[in-house]
């Protein structure tokens, strides 16, 4: 790895090297990475934090204009109460306190195209309710009280009968032994029903708040001195009723993302005078919601009673367990007693003198505190998990000689792949860049024997990829993000029966499938589905909370197949040692790795610019528009917004004449949680930005942009970064922004280049530090012994 810079040929000036700055102290965004990048700047500027916290704070911060933190992996918390506080990244969903300006009326050319595709995030919503519909029935029918076995049947009620009996003293019944119904055989392609897979209908509008239940929401946070613009998020978040559901109680102002338990204080002062105090049950059930919710974004699917108990404690709640105990009977988190694994096992049981036995000692457990539907999830995944697992064994036959012969003319880990298909319903897969093809060729595989097959990705760029590996004559249908498969708006679509019309799914990027996510997926796979994995465990995990892939790898409950396919050329080399936690030196003889020393922020941005706009061109062949900036925070002297204002200037100078972009912007364009599109700005007009998306037409509606749906996109964060390789990337590192270092963002970050990487480097010695000492934060989830203990023998 050469220390010199493309950029050198002009200037000449010794770089020595420099002492790491002092790290950032900003408190971080307070948003959460929920797809709405936060209040607009006016409420950075207007009322809530005007009066005293009910807590006795003094002035609170403005409700979204509180200094930017940067990016920090995992954003799980060692301290998880500052964690859950103060998430160290808002990445590509966090707040945005520059995104104010409206979007004029009619700014865009007369005939502009109005076929932009409906929201991806309207979609998701719509398939996220109905998941939650499902999961919530299933809970109920689980919960529902069974009227003396009326309800029964079949070996249900033999079982009845035999339990009757026991208790009567009378000779059970014999009951044949249980065993899973065999699902019916699916049916390859070429058997499959001629009927078409059911899709989604697109929306003709777009859905939101009712603009009565908006202006309601208004008059109540005008009222308390809140910022009107955030009566649409406020009534989103609340429902029907919001406005009479913040009077009675204004600290569910705190379900509006970005706005903070001192701030919603003040809020409920304003509203309820003398009423308010900090021992208020309103405001401990609400802080707690509040703090789940930030665990929730910094990772974690529930938390233990005594870390949220002290940051509640911490937040001025009096009692925090009456605060939790609140909000478990309201509905809004549940506590669970997971038996802890690392515990003694209890001693048997002693015989008393009366010859009954003793009571056994109970087993040490793990009290945890989780919001309901991320529990739910949980717990769906678990169910789902073992549903495939637990399916009929596959048939032996023409299809596992099929797959042999397939096995057979493949090669390496592509041939292991492809025998655990053949005889699995789940499989993992792990490896680096290259090893992508090996699923994808398995996939292949499995398509030419007739089966339904799709790869599914993290974003566009991802299936883009997976599809130029099956080839031209795989069908559009064989590739999907995995949003476009949950909308299903992407993919094969559903079957009558309500699942995917699938008989092989192949999930690349896993590590980003948080558990909602990942849950919705398996919900809709048929018990007769092949479920395959995918993914670099190495890289940054979900923005959404759980570790699904790397919770299923800790359960192992089916096959893992890691790929001995290397990393090719010098950016490959370098990224592989990263990944062990050597940062190495690599030979790149042609600048394929440059390592650009700078001072201070104001020197990388100097230096980033000039990489981009000339030296990246001139010396490597990859044009500007091909080469994208990486660096740990939004915030910050060298964050993204710095640095996007000056590659603005220098690459597409302008007025800012559709709400601070300008035809030709490079943008990104945040769908969801973790989740961005790159596209470059084509016009505006009353409804919204239009922008070209992939090659495709999209338009982002007024209030999204508003919102900070809409970023400059010519430099990004790590986890923005995530699933998307550009021919070049310039990896920026402050010196202040050393705190968000860790080994999975740099891994991430200096893996987006294919052709050239350019690390501008101010972080001194924080970078070897980083890769050899600081892994993924941990994150508290519960998969792992959900799955564990629903599959036999794991």
């Amino acid at each position: 790895m050469s220390t010199e810079s493309a950029a050198a040929e002009n200037e000449s000036e010794d770089r020595p090297d420099t002492d790491p700055a002092a790290a950032a102290s900003a408190e971080a965004e307070p948003v959460s990475e929920a797809g709405a990048e936060g209040a607009s700047a006016e409420a950075g500027s207007a009322g809530t934090g005007d009066t005293e916290a009910a807590t006795g704070a003094g002035d609170t911060e403005a409700l979204a204009g509180s200094a930017d933190g940067a990016e920090e992996n995992g954003r799980g918390a060692e301290a998880a109460s500052d964690a859950m506080a103060e998430p160290d990244e808002t990445d590509a969903d966090g707040a945005d306190d520059e995104t104010d300006a409206e979007v004029p009326e009619a700014a865009a050319e007369d005939g502009a195209a109005k076929t932009a595709e409906v929201s991806e995030a309207e979609a998701e919503l719509e398939a996220q309710r109905e998941f939650q519909e499902r999961i919530a029935e299933r809970k109920a029918a689980k919960e529902g009280p069974i009227d003396a076995g009326t309800k029964l049947s079949g070996t249900a009620a033999d079982l009845l009968a035999a339990v009757r009996a026991v208790e009567s003293g009378e000779k059970p019944v014999a009951v044949p032994v249980l065993a899973r119904p065999e699902p019916e055989p699916r049916q390859g392609a070429a058997a499959a029903s001629p009927a078409e897979p059911v899709r989604r209908p697109q929306a003709s509008g777009r859905s939101g708040p009712d603009p009565e239940a908006v202006a309601s929401v208004r008059a109540v946070l005008v009222e308390g001195g809140a910022p009107e613009s955030l009566a649409g998020a406020a009534a989103a978040a609340l429902g029907e009723g919001a406005s009479d559901e913040l009077r009675a109680d204004p600290w569910q102002l705190l379900r509006v993302g970005g706005v903070r338990p001192e701030q919603a204080d003040g809020f409920a002062r304003a509203l309820l005078g003398a009423e308010c105090g900090p021992d208020d049950e309103r405001r401990g059930r609400a802080v707690t919601v509040w703090l789940l919710e930030q665990a929730a974004d910094a990772g974690h699917t529930a938390l233990d009673l005594p870390v949220l108990a002290d940051a509640l404690g911490k937040r001025g709640v009096p009692d925090p367990e009456e605060a939790v105990q609140s909000a478990v009977a309201e509905g809004d988190a549940l506590i669970f007693h997971d038996p802890l694994e690392d515990a003694p096992a209890p001693a048997p049981a002693a015989e008393a003198e009366d010859g009954e036995e003793e009571e056994e000692p109970e087993r040490p457990v793990r009290v945890l505190v989780g919001l309901e539907r991320y529990a739910l999830a949980e717990e769906s995944l678990a169910d789902g998990l073992a549903r495939l697992l637990n399916a009929a064994p596959k048939d032996e036959g023409s299809a596992t000689a099929g797959f042999e012969e397939a096995a057979a003319a493949a090669r390496g880990t592509t041939a292991e792949l492809i025998r655990a298909i053949a005889a699995h319903r789940l499989v993992l897969h792990t490896g680096g860049e290259a090893a992508r093809a090996e699923p994808v060729a398995a996939a292949a595989a499995a398509g030419e024997l007739g089966l339904r097959v799709c790869v599914a990705t993290h974003g566009a760029d991802g299936r883009r990829r997976a599809a130029e590996l099956l080839g031209p004559d795989a069908p559009e249908s064989a590739t999907a993000t995995v949003a476009g498969l949950l909308a299903q708006t992407e993919g094969p679509g559903l079957d009558r029966d309500g699942a995917f019309a699938l008989d092989l799914l192949v999930v690349l990027d896993a590590p980003q499938l948080d558990v909602g996510d990942a849950a919705m997926l398996v919900e809709l796979l048929a018990d007769g589905t092949c479920l395959v994995l995918g993914g670099d465990p190495g890289t940054l995990w979900s923005a959404g909370p759980g570790r699904v892939f790397a919770d299923v790898a800790a359960a192992e409950i089916c096959p893992r197949i890691a790929s001995r396919t290397p990393n090719s050329g010098p950016i490959g080399e370098l990224v592989s040692g990263i990944g062990i936690g050597e940062l190495n030196q690599v030979e790149a003889p042609g600048k394929e790795v440059v390592i650009v020393p700078v001072r201070d922020p104001a020197e990388a941005i100097h230096r980033t610019v000039q990489l981009v706009a000339d030296s990246v061109p001139r010396a490597i062949g990859v044009p500007a528009e091909q080469t994208q900036v990486i660096t740990p925070g939004h915030g910050g002297a060298a964050g993204t917004r710095a640095l996007n204002v000056a590659l603005k200037e220098r690459l597409n100078p302008g007025p800012g004449q559709f709400g601070g972009f300008d035809p030709g912007d490079r943008v990104v364009y945040v769908t969801g949680r973790g989740r961005v599109r790159p596209g470059v700005i084509v016009g505006a007009d009353a409804e919204g930005l239009h922008l070209e998306c992939d090659g495709a037409p999209v338009l982002v509606p007024k209030e999204q942009v508003e919102q900070g749906a809409v970023r400059h996109g010519w430099a990004v964060t790590g986890h923005q970064a995530v699933g998307i390789r550009w021919p070049a990337a310039v990896v920026v590192l402050p010196g202040d922004a050393t705190q968000a270092l860790s080994r999975p963002w740099v891994y991430t970050a200096f893996g987006r280049g294919e052709r050239h990487l350019s690390v501008v480097h101010g972080a001194d010695a924080a970078l070897p530090r980083a890769v050899a000492e600081i892994p993924a934060k941990p994150r508290t989830t519960r998969l792992r012994d959900l799955v564990r203990a629903q599959v036999p023998g794991a």
